[in-house]
């Protein structure tokens, strides 16, 4: 995963473009649409907080395309960088569970257990 830490909001979408790799793409409607998927993230995990209500599938598929059109490292570097930190627990657990990433990365950050066994009926 790249250090996310030295990206800016002024610089993230040129790191995306630099990384995005769509074989359908034809213009950059693809790409805003592709990029409008962390924002429906970031709904669904606050979804989550409010209701406990945890679309698994929905999320999944979500990610495992942002991984498809980014590549695994940089969605994962994307998604720290656009998903807010309180739901970084989250993230790291579906992260996780797609095998996107090591559960010693970012050990400070702990898996959710409650999620993990959701992911896992699916």
């Amino acid at each position: 995963m790249a250090d996310f830490k030295i990206l800016t909001p002024e610089t993230i979408d040129i790191f995306a473009k630099r990384h995005y790799d769509n074989p359908s793409d034809v213009n950059s409607e693809e790409f805003e649409d592709d990029m409008k998927r962390f924002k429906y993230l970031k709904r669904l995990f606050r979804k989550y907080d409010t209701s406990k209500e945890f679309k698994a599938r929905l999320i999944v598929n979500h990610v495992i395309i942002l991984a498809n059109v980014f590549g695994v490292d940089a969605a994962t570097t994307l998604l720290f960088f656009k998903i807010d930190k309180e739901h970084w627990g989250m993230l790291k657990t579906i992260l996780f569970f797609l095998n996107y990433m090591p559960k010693e990365e970012l050990i400070d950050i702990e898996l959710n257990e409650d999620i993990l066994i959701e992911l896992r009926k699916i």
